[in-house]
């Protein structure tokens, strides 16, 4: 299985970047995603996640109203289109798979990982 996370770069405060997760290697559709974060020096924290035919999605309350997590499963991706981007939402940005039956909000609870794409907010 493969993650690969693009998308990220160098945005000011106020602007919107879409991050994007292409999986290889698997029935991507019968996999729930989820998006994580880690800031310099901070634990990976969850972000937004979303259910393997798209119709439910759960987020961070730190994000909620400003990011959306969506998937294309005729593509094998999954998006999260983040717009009124904080200085605070600075970090590496990870996707990853959802180990069924498990939570949704920790780390532990997902199995594959991609390796991660950088977002800058500039304030």
């Amino acid at each position: 299985v493969q993650l690969q996370a693009s998308g990220g770069g160098l945005v000011q405060a106020g602007g919107s970047l879409r991050l994007s997760c292409a999986v290889s290697g698997r029935a991507f559709r019968n996999y729930d995603m989820g998006w994580f974060r880690q800031a310099s020096g901070k634990e990976r924290e969850f972000v937004a996640a979303i259910r393997s035919s798209g119709t439910l999605t759960y987020y961070a309350d730190s994000v909620k109203g400003r990011f959306t997590i969506s998937r294309d499963n005729a593509k094998n991706t999954v998006y999260l289109q983040m717009n009124s981007l904080k200085p605070e939402d600075t970090a590496v940005y990870y996707c990853a798979d959802h180990r069924p039956g498990y939570g949704w909000s920790s780390p532990n609870d997902y199995g594959n990982w991609g390796q991660g794409t950088l977002v800058t907010v500039s304030s």
